[in-house]
Parts: C-alpha cells; sequence; structure tokens
C-alpha cells in the first residue's frame, strides 16, 4: 500500500497552509486516495458508497474508463491552448451542447468553474437587457465571486462585506418550510406572484433577469411545485426580464431529465453548467439563445475555459449518458431510494420531509416541533460513514440529508444505503 500522510497530517497542514474558510465534513473524516464508479477507498484501504458524488460532480462514476481514457489520449496529444486559437473540441462541444439543451438555447462561452459561468451568464444579461439589477430567490446559492456572492441568498455564503447593490430577493418555493406561511396549492403559488410586486416596487421595473437554481441544492434540495416556473416566467416575460437558469448541480441527467428545469416545461433564455459536465475535469459554460449571445462582441476569453483536455471529458460525458441510459437509472434509482427514505420516515419523524427528483433527494431532519436537527443529521452521517457510506448534507439549517450520487449506481446499491440508514436511525431514535 502507498505511504500516504493521513488525515490527522492532512488536517494540520490544511491549519497551516490552507485559509481557515475551507472545513471539511465529519468529527473524523478519511483520507480518500482512489475512486472506482460509485466507490471511494481511504488510505487504510476501506472501501465507500459514494452517494454524493462530490456534490454532484461524478455523474459518469469516479474514474470512469471509458472517459479516463478519452482524458489520458487527449493529454498526451495535445493537453492546452488559450481558446483564443483554433481547436477541435470545443466547438464540437459547443455543437453538442446546442443539441442537448433545451429550447433555442444555442451559443456557450467555456470557462471552468460555475462561479465563472453565473457570473458570466448575469454579465450576458446585462449587456442584452442594458441593465443591471437581478432577482434572485432566498436560499439559492450561485457562487463565490463578488457578484454572484452577492446574489446568493444563503447567509453563511455571503461573506463579502459590501455586496454587490441592484439585487433583490424574492421568496423562495420552500412548501415544507413556506416563506410566507402558505400551504400548496391553496396558496395559489403566492411566492411566484411575489416577483411581480418586487419588479413594481423594488426594482426600476425593468430588471435584466432573475436567476434561479431548477432545485436548490445547498438550500436542502428544495424543489418548486410543478407550475411555479412557468408562473415566474409569465411575469418575467411581462417586464422583459430574461430568466437564468442555473443548472450547475442539477445538469446532466440527474434527474432524469438532461436537464432538471425540463421537468418543469419552461425553456431559459440563459443557462449555466458544470460540475458534472467535466466529471471531475474543470469546465463550465453559459449557453443562450442566438439573439441575446449575439449581443456579447467586445472581446472576452477564458485562458483555461474550453481547453482540449477539458472538452474531450465534455463530449466523453455526453457519450457516455447517452450510450449507458443514465436518465432512465436516474428515474429508477431515484424512484427506489425516494419510496425507500418516505417508508423510514413513517417509521422515523426525525425525518420530517423527503423531496427530490431523479437522484437529487433530501431527507431533512427535524425536532418534534419541526426545527432543524443539525446535530441528529451529523451523528447519523458520521456512523453511515464508519459503516462505509458517503451522504451529503445542506440545507441553510444544515439539516438535510443530501443525496446526489453517481448516476451509474444499481438497486442493490440503494437497498444497501437504505438498510444502513434504517440500522442507524433505529439505534438512535
Amino acid at each position: 500500500m502507498a505511504n500516504f500522510i493521513g488525515a490527522k497530517n492532512i488536517i494540520d497542514k490544511k491549519k497551516k497552509y490552507i485559509m481557515p474558510c475551507l472545513g471539511h465534513f465529519y468529527f473524523e473524516p478519511p483520507q480518500f486516495v482512489r475512486g472506482e464508479m460509485q466507490y471511494l477507498f481511504d488510505d487504510k484501504g476501506n472501501k465507500y458508497l459514494d452517494m454524493y458524488a462530490g456534490v454532484s460532480v461524478i455523474n459518469c462514476g469516479h474514474c470512469n474508463p471509458f472517459i479516463t481514457e478519452k482524458i489520458i489520449a487527449q493529454i498526451k496529444n495535445l493537453q492546452h491552448v488559450c481558446n483564443i486559437y483554433l481547436t477541435e473540441n470545443f466547438v464540437n462541444l459547443a455543437e453538442r451542447l446546442a443539441e442537448v439543451t433545451p429550447g433555442k438555447l444555442q451559443k456557450s462561452f467555456f470557462c471552468s468553474t460555475g462561479t465563472e459561468a453565473n457570473e458570466g451568464a448575469l454579465l450576458l444579461a446585462s449587456i442584452y437587457k442594458k441593465n443591471s439589477e437581478f432577482i434572485a430567490l432566498q436560499n439559492g446559492l450561485h457562487g463565490r465571486t463578488k457578484l454572484t456572492m452577492s446574489i446568493t441568498g444563503i447567509g453563511m455564503w455571503r461573506t463579502d462585506p459590501n455586496p454587490v447593490g441592484g439585487i433583490h430577493f424574492a421568496p423562495n418555493p420552500y412548501c415544507y418550510r413556506c416563506p410566507l406561511g402558505k400551504t400548496y396549492p391553496a396558496c395559489d403559488l403566492e411566492c411566484a406572484n411575489k416577483i411581480e410586486t418586487l419588479i413594481q416596487t423594488s426594482t426600476s421595473g425593468k430588471p435584466a433577469a432573475l436567476i434561479a437554481e431548477p432545485i436548490q441544492g445547498n438550500a436542502g434540495i428544495v424543489v418548486p411545485p410543478k407550475n411555479y416556473f412557468k408562473r415566474v416566467k409569465e411575469i418575467l416575460d411581462k417586464y422583459g426580464a430574461l430568466l437564468i437558469i442555473d443548472e450547475v448541480q442539477t445538469g446532466f441527467a440527474r434527474t432524469g431529465k438532461m436537464f432538471a428545469i425540463e421537468n418543469f416545461d419552461v425553456e431559459p433564455d440563459i443557462m449555466s453548467v458544470a460540475k458534472a459536465l467535466g466529471n471531475g475535469q474543470p469546465i463550465s459554460a453559459f449557453i443562450s439563445t442566438a439573439e441575446i449571445a449575439d449581443t456579447y462582441t467586445r472581446p472576452g476569453a477564458s485562458t483555461l475555459g474550453g481547453n482540449p483536455v477539458s472538452s474531450t471529458a465534455g463530449l466523453a460525458v455526453l457519450d457516455y449518458i447517452a450510450e449507458n441510459n443514465l436518465m432512465q437509472n436516474a428515474k429508477e434509482r431515484g424512484a427506489q431510494l425516494k419510496n425507500g427514505l418516505l417508508a423510514l420516515k413513517e417509521k422515523y419523524p426525525i425525518i420530517g420531509d423527503v423531496r427530490g427528483i431523479g437522484l437529487m433527494i433530501g431527507a431533512e431532519f427535524v425536532h418534534a416541533d419541526k426545527s432543524p436537527a443539525p446535530q441528529e443529521l451529523d451523528k447519523v452521517l458520521e456512523q453511515l460513514k464508519d459503516m462505509g457510506f458517503i451522504i451529503g448534507k445542506g440545507g441553510v439549517g444544515r439539516n438535510v440529508m443530501a443525496f446526489q450520487p453517481p448516476l451509474v449506481i444499481i438497486e442493490k446499491n440503494v437497498d444497501d444505503v437504505l438498510n444502513a440508514l434504517e440500522l442507524v436511525l433505529s439505534k438512535n431514535f
């Protein structure tokens, strides 16, 4: 076995050399040293079923041989030139994205991270609309640059002491904890209707765009009602504002469709993608209709955006998703997982809500009074880790168990994690 420095030494080096804003999961975290499709291995040889996929990144599995071989071949041939030079992969990938994205989305700009893609999407909306006012949703998360942090609606991630102005927040469609105290469907989508009031009273009346995740990931897998985005789009169209959809976490087959917004039958004007597009390689993009994209004419480039290696990974990801029917597997395994979690919810009141689409599912841990139960969740996640299961967490109260696994998981994997979770719950609650 290789001579790894171990978790304790990594933590010691983190304290000395890494900025303290970067935390880590678990009271006793393992050092991960190897990945193989839906599995991770630590420095002690322990095997884990990964049910988080690096936060929706490894949709096609860790070190997927099909993708890895293509990446290696490209590295041996041409690793990098800036995208101001002509290479083939990035235009081919842009063509493929135009084919698989919804509606009339056609032209892409490649960069390296989801934050960059969202920043670029907001810039494009400003250029097209000649306005820099934006609407975002409470509890949304869009990045860590000044603008994307300012448009993020979760306090713990808004660490900039002087956020950008001209940003207005609308209530998010969080039915389990409705910010307006309503109940769906009797509410008549009041959270969406509030957007019109917001435009009329808090903006110039002509905001550039609204940005939203189709399913709010970091907020705790918050899934809007089916007709929510249709109502939102109607309001935005009335006031000439664009709809920017942030698919950084939700994209590339995770919800049983290529993009989560397709579950809501709405076409965005601009869309951002990242994470799973590279299956671990750093690549992102914002993509728009030709009409909107063609207004971005002043010079723009990204040194690493769409480089030959990352573009190769993106093309291989799209091929693997299609050839291995990952959208269907996400639907089937997602239904299996969600049904199992709903059954556990009936037995264990510590689980207050189960929600999600496909293989993006959250289980919210609560006390008897419905208040968040983050400490109880941390205890469960620690015990599951010790049993060989890696599961994420989110939520404003950090009390939502987040299942976002590689889309290659099989029926037995889901049974195993549900059985392990029930064993932990039965011992603790």
